[in-house]
């Protein structure tokens, strides 16, 4: 019961919104901070297939500050990654959905 309501609380995180946000104004640094934080919290929940999308952005993204970022990738690390989250996300409101049916 106790992991149902931590996991129930990852979507009151707002790094995702903030992680769309660094990629729509392509500020790589924030994007950065912000994809390896859900790739750490995904991992603490053991959200694989978003832990390993994660995992691929943020190095794709890590060294942003010394060599141009491949945009191409980016965008398809990018796409993976908000399908994995909202896999994930979906699958919490059921979870939610099914915690006020009990």
């Amino acid at each position: 019961e106790l992991i149902q309501r931590l996991v129930i609380k990852f979507l009151d995180d707002d790094t995702y919104e903030k992680l769309l946000r660094a990629m729509e104004q392509k500020d790589y640094g924030m994007a950065f901070r912000m994809v390896h934080t859900l790739k750490g919290l995904s991992r603490n929940f053991a959200f694989d297939r978003l832990s390993e999308s994660t995992s691929a952005l943020t190095e794709l993204l890590r060294k942003w500050e010394s060599e141009p970022v491949d945009e191409e990738k980016c965008e398809q690390l990018w796409q993976q990654v908000s399908i994995d989250y909202r896999i994930v996300a979906n699958a919490i409101c059921r979870l939610k959905g099914a915690e006020k049916n009990d």
